[in-house]
């Protein structure tokens, strides 16, 4: 595992924590000091993968960045790009490939939202969490989603809000096609 350093122009690539160091106490207006040195050496052994940046002085940040990338220039062409990120992308294009997968016929789709409703009483309005269930002919789960927003924005108040069709406060099951 390698680290990316930054400040300002100043940039360096280097292969253990204590190069990083030397980088950075070789910057003036860096002030090394035990407790710095120290959290750079746990970030450097954590399993944490984010950019860390750490403060100078107001508005002023160096940051290090763990890189699987053997030079600077794979670096900056992003050839080192982590497999986790391969793997999040693959686990979450199952869902939208489900949801826009068309299959012409019946869903149920069911979705809680936010409805905007009158307080008997005081006269002031407030939402309520509302579960809606709809058996749909459709085109896809997208489809399915669609045709049950589009119906209930008629029928509520404009400023109910509606979940993400992506999200997990919409759930749709194909049914099969009308004989």
């Amino acid at each position: 595992m390698n680290l990316y350093l930054r400040y300002f122009d100043r940039e360096a690539l280097v292969n253990t924590v204590d190069e990083a160091i030397d980088f950075l106490r070789g910057i003036d207006e860096i002030a090394m000091n035990p407790v710095l040195e120290e959290d750079i050496r746990d970030y450097a052994a954590s399993d944490v993968f984010y950019p860390k940046r750490y403060k100078i002085r107001p508005r002023v940040y160096f940051i290090i960045i763990k890189t699987d990338a053997p030079t600077m220039v794979d670096f900056k062409e992003k050839r080192a790009v982590r497999a986790t990120n391969m793997e999040k992308e693959r686990t979450s294009s199952p869902i939208i490939m489900k949801l826009n997968e068309e299959r012409a016929g019946w869903y149920e789709g069911t979705i809680d939202f936010k409805r905007v409703q009158l307080v008997p009483g005081t006269g002031k309005f407030q939402y309520r969490d509302t579960h809606f269930v709809a058996v749909v002919k459709a085109m896809s789960g997208l489809d399915c989603y669609n045709r049950i927003v589009e119906h209930l924005r008629q029928r509520v108040d404009d400023r109910s809000q509606f979940p993400s069709s992506k999200g997990k406060n919409f759930k749709f099951r194909y049914m099969g096609m009308a004989k």
